[in-house]
């Protein structure tokens, strides 16, 4: 029975030692675009972008994460390094809604239960699904579908975190966003009419955009349990 019972306790304690510590914050900072319309410069924020991110941490060394984030996309063929870019003059701005869902690593141990400050760098990957309105380039002139599309895509994010307070995690990252698309710049239309007219551009390669900033995020959830036996 004595046996029976220190298993049981073994048992308890080990769930408990493993409940989850949640985060619930905010992301504040800058997107720039790449793709067929300005610059290719692939961190340079030029558009101010912010949102939320809620976090589930499963271990000390990988969280479930989710965000939602706005910003305006921005291409400026002026501001481009290319004197083709320069003398063609497009330029569009394209509100966009992200919403993103995947997993959270850390390269060394995050546990939230020390009592400490704690820093690490982290890897995020997922899945995107990117919000945006469809547009067109006509002799120049931008010119909406009057539509809107979702648009899938990768992330690929690394950052660095750390805590200030027993509730407060403060960290910066850097994220690019490879998507499954080629209309956030308009140079591919949304429209199967309007595409063999008006497309442009390198057919081959999707858009890109970035994400530059900083997260700062509240923790709660219960504390692990320590037996003494």
């Amino acid at each position: 029975m004595k046996h029976i019972t220190l298993l049981i306790l073994t048992f308890l304690c080990y769930n408990l030692s493993t409940a989850q510590i949640y985060e619930i914050g905010v992301f504040a900072g800058g997107s720039n675009f790449i793709g067929d319309v300005g610059a290719t410069t692939y961190i340079a924020p030029s558009e101010p972008a912010f949102g939320g991110i809620l976090k589930w941490n499963r271990s000390p060394r990988h969280s479930y994460r989710f965000s939602i984030i706005y910003t305006n996309l921005e291409g400026i063929d002026k501001k481009s390094d290319d004197p083709r870019r320069k003398q063609r003059g497009y330029e569009f701005k394209n509100s966009i809604l992200e919403l993103s869902a995947g997993m959270e690593f850390t390269f060394f141990d995050f546990n939230l239960h020390y009592g400490e400050n704690i820093s690490t760098p982290y890897l995020y990957t997922g899945i995107t699904m990117t919000r945006h309105d469809n547009f067109f380039f006509n002799n120049g002139v931008l010119t909406s579908e009057n539509t809107e599309s979702w648009a899938y895509g990768i992330p690929m994010v690394i950052g660095y975190k750390t805590t200030f307070t027993d509730h407060l995690i403060l960290a910066f990252e850097i994220g690019a966003r490879y998507t499954f698309s080629d209309e956030l710049d308009g140079s591919v239309p949304d429209s199967k009419n309007l595409i063999d007219t008006h497309s442009f551009g390198n057919i081959n390669n999707n858009d890109w955009y970035m994400f530059t900033g900083f997260t700062l995020t509240y923790t709660f959830g219960r504390k692990p349990c320590y037996c003494n036996f």
